[in-house]
């Protein structure tokens, strides 16, 4: 059998999220039974594919800047026409994102992966034109494809409701929890002076971590024996650093750090309680991530959250501060029940491999092809 996957996410992402999904299902299904993974991408900028992969991506590696990555787009989008000349005889065209354009090979069955809806949930927060754009061009990847997979039963049951897709159409494959693969060597240290709570990425809007600052400031007890740090997901900006002052919350109990994977693994693995309060996740890795290495954790009831976390995690009402300040305080002053979720967190955040993901998405090529 032989799989096709397009340049959109790897011209667009030299590591991220989609890309490593993409690498990790090529490097798991790649020679299985004679299973073929081909990539083809013109000008890339992906850094995950190695020599001793195996697996090469059809095309020239550019640097990861944006003036190159615009350009790179413009003319992958044009070449991408041609790439049948290259690639013959494909059985499955795995799209790596949503795109105008049908690039599908003649005779190959069309797969797309969707990852969450939150464009179409919260529209408050995606109201731009460029936004409509996007979900109208999702919107007609989506319902051209032959087959959808969907990373939580959550997104396919919004992806259902919302733009009316049958279900029998969509299967489900749950992600691999990357972190947990690599933490088997001594992660680096992060200096900290005191015990900390720990948020994970991107502070945007849906993410609601004002939210959890009004959480953090509200309680005493938590100020006072908890910084909170905020691994990646940019510096702090000005309206952040205003509303930190606004709340009363001393400069020096939140800080903001970032480093590869060694240092969030460190991150976690010190921290006295992970907390997530976004208001919708497609799937949520973190969480995952920091059961790995036993870190409690403390997390939004939203979206596909309690089908991820299952009984591992303290859930709380995203909407109410007041939850989320009761919620994180009984997990820190309760060290037997803190020490349980850990336990449990550990055997279930296992359970989340790559390997797993690659074989059951091969298992849905296979389905396909034999129809």
């Amino acid at each position: 059998m032989k799989i096709l996957f397009d340049q959109q996410i790897f011209v667009s992402q030299k590591y991220g999220g989609i890309s490593r999904y993409f690498y990790e299902i090529a490097k798991s299904i790649h020679g299985a039974n004679g299973t073929r993974v081909a990539i083809f991408a013109p000008l890339h900028a992906c850094g995950y594919f190695q020599a001793s992969d195996g697996i090469g991506i059809f095309g020239i590696k550019i640097p990861a800047r944006p003036k190159y990555l615009r350009i790179a787009k413009a003319i992958d989008r044009r070449l991408q026409k041609i790439a049948f000349l290259f690639f013959r005889d494909i059985d499955i065209f795995h799209e790596t994102y949503y795109s105008i354009d049908d690039n599908c090979p003649m005779g190959a069955k069309r797969v797309i992966t969707v990852y969450d809806m939150i464009h179409e949930k919260f529209p408050k927060y995606f109201s731009t034109d460029a936004d409509e754009q996007f979900k109208a061009q999702k919107a007609l990847a989506i319902r051209r494809a032959d087959h959808i997979i969907c990373i939580s039963e959550c997104t396919k049951r919004d992806l259902v409701e919302i733009l009316d897709i049958p279900a029998n159409r969509i299967s489900v494959v749950y992600l691999g929890c990357t972190l947990a693969l690599s933490g088997s060597h001594a992660p680096a240290k992060i200096p900290h002076v005191r015990p900390y709570l720990l948020y994970v990425g991107q502070r945007n809007a849906y993410k609601n971590f004002e939210r959890l600052l009004q959480a953090y400031a509200s309680s005493k007890f938590l100020m006072d024996s908890f910084e909170l740090v905020c691994f990646g997901g940019g510096a702090f900006n000005q309206e952040e650093l205003d509303t930190i002052r606004a709340l009363d919350i001393p400069a020096a109990n939140v800080k903001y750090i970032v480093g590869d994977d060694s240092h969030l693994a460190s991150a976690y693995g010190n921290a006295s309680a992970f907390v997530y309060p976004s208001l919708y996740e497609g799937f949520g890795i973190p969480p995952l991530e920091a059961m790995s290495f036993g870190c409690p954790v403390a997390c939004s009831n939203g979206g596909s959250m309690p089908e991820v976390v299952a009984d591992c995690a303290d859930m709380f009402d995203p909407m109410d501060a007041s939850d989320i300040c009761r919620t994180i305080t009984r997990l820190v002053t309760k060290p037997d029940h803190a020490r349980k979720l850990v336990e449990k967190g550990r055997l279930h955040s296992a359970n989340f491999t790559w390997e797993k993901c690659g074989a059951e998405t091969l298992k849905i090529y296979r389905h396909l092809v034999a129809k």
